[in-house]
């Protein structure tokens, strides 16, 4: 089992910033490639950004590209989520998600591919 706690979320001003972490504890030995999702209210959960197990790979949203950048880093044991020029349309509740997985280049966008979700952090926006 994995538990991922997220952070960093909280009330910024448009054209503002936020960076999103992911703590992993449990059986972080095993190989994880992981994704951000975010869910508004009256929404479904999407896709934001995902990142590979060996971190090469990466896949952005539309609506994000250019704007967030998602990193790892296995040898510190970090997981972010860097958000910049936040828009009131990105307000959520942001999520950090592991999907065991074997292949070093394997990404996923599809949230019923993941297996270990953490509970959420807040991003609000204000205009």
């Amino acid at each position: 089992q994995v538990q991922l706690v997220e952070s960093g979320g909280g009330l910024v001003q448009a054209g503002g910033s936020l960076r999103l972490s992911c703590a992993a504890s449990g059986r972080t030995s095993w190989n994880y490639a992981m994704g951000w999702f975010r869910q508004a209210p009256g929404k479904e959960r999407e896709v934001v950004s995902a990142i590979s197990v060996s971190g090469r790979s990466t896949y952005y949203a539309d609506a994000v590209k250019g704007r967030f950048t998602i990193s790892r880093d296995n040898a510190k044991n970090t997981r972010d989520l860097q958000m910049n020029s936040l828009e009131p349309n990105n307000a959520a509740v942001y999520y950090c998600a592991y999907r065991i997985e074997r292949r070093p280049a394997y990404i996923s966008a599809r949230r019923d591919e993941y297996d270990y979700w953490g509970q959420g952090t807040q991003v609000t926006v204000s205009s």
